[in-house]
């Protein structure tokens, strides 16, 4: 007899609204304006846009691809006084659609929906408080088609990349790893940013379409990201010249000091050669035998941790990137879902220290008190870890494949890769 799935449903569906009004509540009471980018920034740009009708992104450079202005505007169909009332009933929204074409897929009989939900939960207002809930949303509902239809989640990954970029490593995956159905992958992308481009092009906006790529080059040391944390300790025991310090310009928190030009020009560098070697890696692997769904997840998990550990800029909500490549991995089979395991319970201790980092004392980072230091370092050590993680993981199913066939276990059927097949 087939259970009856409703009470589940039911529960879920009490538990997702309870979660999200506790955060919805969190982004009034908590300090330091876990909404304010929505309330100020995104409402500055809105308005500009319908008052004088200068679009950010068409009228003149953006630091975000084109599609991030449409959540922004539809935020504030109701007016721009209330946008933030909007931007979170819209992000609840995208949350509910994600979690209902993600319901269907469990790991060890649990269903994933249920990891995002506590993940999210722990990392606080930040999660729904930016631009990056719409781009992890829409990516997590790409997951559900990767193993099927990856034309399909090309596609969807593309439109999520078209709002912050970082999706588009996840449709890089896709071309490394999908034999035979790479052309698949490359329509998806190619005519989701061809209607953007062409739709772009009929608004005028054509001369500023890739102006995100360069916006972010003159960026320093954000304050909380890995490459920083040496600094702010330099700051905190009142090294000569080491000191918080907000840029104006980039409208965040900086550090400064001897050593933070350099490390800020090295950043790109190292993304770029941690990113080379995952791929290197990834190939090794399946070139000696390794299954393309079990290698893809721990490729698209190394390739957000260099985002985010290798990063000049260390936004909070970055940590929410993490949801997408874990949700992938406990969702590509038993294997894969026993090798995530470790990874899915350290986000949750990470996304709190986020949480407690911001907005619950972002001021004492700021004054770079030791005890909050010490809750980013440790945050910061496990975004490396995870990294770390990866690259171990794909080392070892690499040398797994060229081991001699007899000393390797018999295959799981439930592991099969039907690209592979």
């Amino acid at each position: 007899m087939r259970r009856n799935p409703w009470p589940e449903i039911v529960v879920f569906g009490v538990a997702f609204v309870a979660v999200h009004l506790v955060l919805w509540y969190l982004t009034l009471v908590v300090p330091n304006q876990p909404i304010g980018d929505v309330t100020i920034t995104y409402r500055r740009w809105i308005e500009s846009g319908q008052s004088s009708h200068f679009w950010v992104g068409i009228d003149s450079p953006w630091v975000y691809p084109i599609l991030a202005i449409v959540p922004m505007a539809a935020a504030a169909l109701g007016g721009t006084a209330s946008i933030g009332t909007g931007w979170l009933l819209l992000m609840v929204l995208l949350n509910a659609v994600a979690a209902a074409v993600l319901w269907r897929f469990r790991a060890f009989g649990v269903r994933v929906v249920w990891w995002w939900l506590v993940f999210l939960l722990a990392l606080g207002p930040i999660g729904l408080g930016r631009i990056d809930t719409v781009a992890t949303a829409v990516a997590l509902v790409g997951v559900a088609f990767v193993a099927a239809r990856p034309g399909i989640a090309a596609a969807v990954f593309t439109v999520a990349a078209w709002v912050k970029v970082w999706p588009a490593a996840l449709v890089g995956v896709l071309f490394v790893l999908r034999r035979g159905r790479r052309g698949e992958v490359v329509a998806g992308a190619l005519t989701v940013t061809g209607l953007v481009v062409l739709v772009d092009v009929l608004f005028g906006g054509a001369a500023h379409l890739l102006s995100f790529i360069g916006e972010q080059t003159g960026r320093g040391l954000q304050i909380e990201s890995p490459l920083a944390t040496p600094f702010l300790w330099a700051a905190a025991a009142h090294v000569p010249g080491a000191a918080v310090f907000y840029d104006h310009e980039i409208l965040t928190f900086e550090v400064s000091g001897a050593g933070t030009t350099v490390a800020a020009a090295l950043s790109t560098p190292l993304m770029a050669a941690v990113v080379v070697v995952g791929v290197v890696l990834a190939l090794l692997a399946v070139r000696t035998g390794a299954r393309r769904t079990q290698v893809a997840p721990v490729l698209a998990l190394l390739f957000v941790a260099a985002l985010i550990a290798t990063n000049k800029v260390g936004s909070p909500q970055y940590i929410g990137w993490f949801a997408v490549p874990v949700v992938w991995g406990l969702v590509a089979g038993r294997g894969s879902a026993w090798r995530f395991l470790p990874v899915a319970a350290a986000m949750l201790p990470m996304a709190f220290l986020t949480q407690l980092v911001y907005p619950g004392y972002y001021d004492q980072v700021l004054a770079v008190q030791p005890w909050i230091l010490v809750v980013l370092s440790v945050r910061n050590a496990l975004e490396v870890a995870v990294l770390v993680w990866a690259v171990v993981v794909l080392v070892r199913i690499w040398r797994q494949g060229i081991a001699p066939r007899a000393s390797r276990p018999a295959d799981d059927p439930t592991h099969a890769d039907p690209v592979a097949r």
